[in-house]
Parts: structure tokens; C-alpha cells; sequence
């Protein structure tokens, strides 16, 4: 993820801590799980006005830098509301909600993050390894068709006749 991405997420937990956002837990998405976002910033909130307080200060600090949600839902009830700036989702709950949708248990496979830890530059995720094959091995399967790639030659030859 790029490092300005990790900063907006950064200005976005700074704006939830200013507000007393409680239990605030940083979520860094694993790319396997199917997420549709990078990351996920989770706080409660004690009472609605305070819930609606946290959205406030985190749209203002975002906007101060030029981002603003792609949407936001829940605002008017106050029990959970969600503002997705694409990149990363911040998902402001009353308690009983959070206890009720209990995020961190159905994301479970994400990395936990600090304020801290978004400072730091992300580090690369390690490409899987792959089976080296002999350089003589690709050099047969290039002249005989045969090998790993001897489906494709063979379909290929297949549609030119």
C-alpha cells in the first residue's frame, strides 16, 4: 500500500483519538480475504452526539488534505456510521453495535496495526516462491513442444491448421 494511503489512515486515527474515540483498533486487510478496501480504522463511540462528533473531525482533517468519503452512511442514526474513502474504511460504533457486528472476529485474518506502525514504511510482501526449471529443460520445450508449455504449442498448432 502506498505511504501516502498509510498517512490519510494516520490523519484519519489522529482525528478519532482527538475525539475520545474508545477502542480504537487499526485493521490492515490481507489481500486473500476478498476485502474490497486496504484498511479498516474501528473506534466506539459513548452516545450518539460523540459518534457523530468523531465523523465530523475525521471528514475535516481528510478534507484539509483533499480527500473526501466516497460515502458515508449511519450519520443521522449514530449507531454505526461508516465513511469509505476507497482506500480505507473508518467505521465509527456505539458499543452495542461494535459488540453486535464484532468486526475484528469476521476480519480476523487482518494484520492489527498501531498509530505507530502506519508511520513506519510498509514493508514488500515476498512474491511466492517459484520452481526453477533448468535452463536444458526450456530449451527442449521450446524446440519439441514438450514440457510445461507443450499444452499451449500444441493448441496453438491446433488453431493455425
Amino acid at each position: 500500500m502506498s505511504q501516502q494511503i498509510r498517512q490519510q489512515v494516520a490523519r484519519a486515527v489522529s482525528a478519532v483519538e482527538s475525539k475520545k474515540g474508545e477502542d480504537l483498533v487499526i485493521l490492515e486487510m490481507d489481500r486473500n480475504s476478498g476485502a474490497f478496501t486496504d484498511y479498516f480504522v474501528l473506534c466506539t463511540g459513548t452516545n450518539p452526539r460523540q459518534i457523530q462528533a468523531i465523523s465530523d473531525e475525521v471528514e475535516k482533517q481528510l478534507r484539509d488534505d483533499g480527500s473526501r468519503p466516497n460515502s458515508l452512511e449511519g450519520y443521522n442514526q449514530a449507531e454505526w456510521v461508516l465513511l469509505d474513502y476507497v482506500d480505507f474504511v473508518v467505521h465509527i460504533f456505539s458499543e452495542r453495535a461494535r459488540k453486535f457486528y464484532d468486526l475484528e472476529r469476521l476480519w480476523k485474518s487482518a494484520t492489527r496495526l498501531s498509530a505507530e506502525d502506519l508511520k513506519k514504511k510498509p514493508e514488500a510482501k515476498k512474491a511466492p516462491r517459484v520452481k526453477k526449471v533448468a535452463s536444458s529443460s526450456r530449451t527442449t520445450s521450446k524446440k519439441t513442444g514438450a514440457g510445461r508449455s507443450g499444452r499451449q504449442t500444441k493448441k496453438k498448432s491446433t488453431r493455425r491448421r
